[in-house]
């Protein structure tokens, strides 16, 4: 999961693009960069870090021209080496190319070794320059030929932002896995990840760029902008998994609002997996806040924030030694106690993946001296991993893939655990937006060949 985000025309773009990163810092936050284009020459900059951190205000004066495109960084394939930070800017026969990527190609390792094999040299292992080098095999010198022609080739999950001296293309993959969405500022086309980028600059939001839809914006402005669908039409299949968690509340997604989804999702699980009894609903912040309202409303037992979230953990955070049992997640969530104290609390969160971090929680909770802990999760179990731009841990990782959920929550000691069942996540959210979501996660149900090979290697 990463954020891309870009706009033409404006005399301060690489100042917007820094915003526009600024507001989708949640989907990575591993590394940005941005690059800009003035008379035809591009200017780069990308560094590890937060977007905060790596662009200074005299560093943006370094990225001159009207237009720009920029990347927040989460590592899938490639892993967090520096050399994977995009967006990547090469140079080829027909010019410069600059390329920002969020999703994942699940045939990129294919690929890579074939195109290896004809001499091309990689600079990254990021599954994104294969696309580069595609696009420069083509030897064709429109940028939006050269692309499609690259794009017929690969397979997975791909929301792009291309640039080159004359043109910026928007195109998604013909599943539509990943967000893309358009808007205007000051009537010039801005694309982002999500809506919550335009809000931030006063841009106003227009519509989804579509499953498999390229939209072409000539930098020269000797043309309007141009959409059109170069590929075979396929089904839908967007990430489920946005709504639930990745995508950030106030953000407009897949057609539907995020918060709205989210509290219908803590309905529909309050409906599916009661706790009578129970004094108050908690949520596990920030995570868990929206669901947990919607089950407080549906359940008619009252919301309370009985867990506080600590919003200023370090990357270098000076750990004490191993004598102080479970220090991170203590560190990050701390119940409160007094007022916990013999209560029955409905703990509700979006997943549990692993169970490590729910187990040492709910130790945390019968410390702080809470009666009966009951743990709801807003959506199906976790039992398979993401091919398409989500870091998720190896099926074997994966505590529902080889356990009943009486033994998870035997495992993290609730006294109780209930899931959303993926009919009811479905159902909430084919309300909320449009249909044909990718579940593959909770289903094991891949819509790419390549996907299901590399399960089972």
């Amino acid at each position: 999961m990463c954020a891309i985000f870009g706009l033409v025309g404006n005399p301060e773009a690489s100042k917007l693009t820094y915003l526009g990163l600024h507001a989708l810092q949640h989907r990575g936050q591993e590394g940005a960069g941005i690059v800009s284009t003035h008379q035809q020459r591009p200017y780069a900059l990308k560094k590890r870090g937060l977007v905060g951190d790596v662009f200074s205000s005299a560093e943006l004066a370094e990225l001159p021209g009207h237009h720009a495109i920029g990347h927040t960084r989460y590592s899938t394939a490639g892993g967090d080496a520096a050399c994977n930070l995009q967006p990547f800017l090469l140079r080829t026969a027909q010019g410069w190319i600059a390329v920002a990527h969020n999703g994942n190609l699940t045939n990129a390792s294919v690929l890579m070794r074939r195109l290896e094999q004809m001499g091309s040299i990689f600079q990254s292992t990021a599954d994104t320059e294969v696309i580069i080098h595609l696009m420069a095999r083509t030897g064709e010198p429109q940028l939006e030929k050269a692309l499609t022609a690259a794009l017929a080739q690969v397979e997975g999950a791909y929301s792009l932002l291309v640039m080159d001296q004359n043109k910026l293309i928007a195109v998604r993959d013909p599943h539509g896995f990943r967000p893309l969405v358009m808007g205007r500022l000051q009537g010039k086309p801005v694309f982002a990840s999500e809506t919550t980028a335009f809000d931030l600059m006063g841009a106003k939001y227009e519509r989804e760029i579509a499953p498999g839809e390229m939209v072409i914006v000539d930098l020269k402005e000797q043309e309007p902008l141009r959409s059109f669908f170069p590929f075979h039409a396929i089904a839908p299949r967007k990430c489920v998994f946005e709504h639930v968690y990745f995508a950030r509340p106030d953000s407009h997604v897949f057609g539907a609002g995020v918060y709205e989804t989210r509290k219908a999702l803590g309905k529909q699980l309050a409906q599916e997996q009661p706790a009578s009894g129970a004094d108050m609903v908690i949520p596990v912040p920030d995570s868990g806040v929206y669901a947990a309202i919607g089950y407080s409303e549906a359940a008619q037992i009252p919301f309370e924030m009985g867990i506080i979230r600590s919003h200023y953990m370090g990357r270098t955070f000076i750990e004490p030694s191993q004598t102080i049992r479970d220090f991170g997640v203590k560190l990050k969530l701390n119940p409160v106690s007094g007022f916990l104290h013999g209560k029955k609390v409905v703990v509700v969160d979006d997943s549990l993946v692993r169970g490590t971090t729910s187990k040492k929680l709910i130790r945390h909770l019968r410390d702080a001296g809470v009666a009966e802990v009951h743990l709801r999760i807003s959506a199906p179990p976790t039992k398979h991993p993401c091919f398409y731009g989500i870091d998720t841990p190896t099926q074997k990782e994966l505590l529902a893939s080889h356990q009943t959920i009486d033994q998870i929550r035997n495992y993290i000691g609730a006294d109780s655990l209930g899931y959303l069942s993926l009919k009811g996540l479905l159902e909430v959210c084919s309300r909320k937006s449009e249909e044909g979501f990718c579940h593959a996660c909770f289903s094991g149900e891949y819509p790419t060949v390549q996907a299901h090979a590399a399960l089972s290697t």
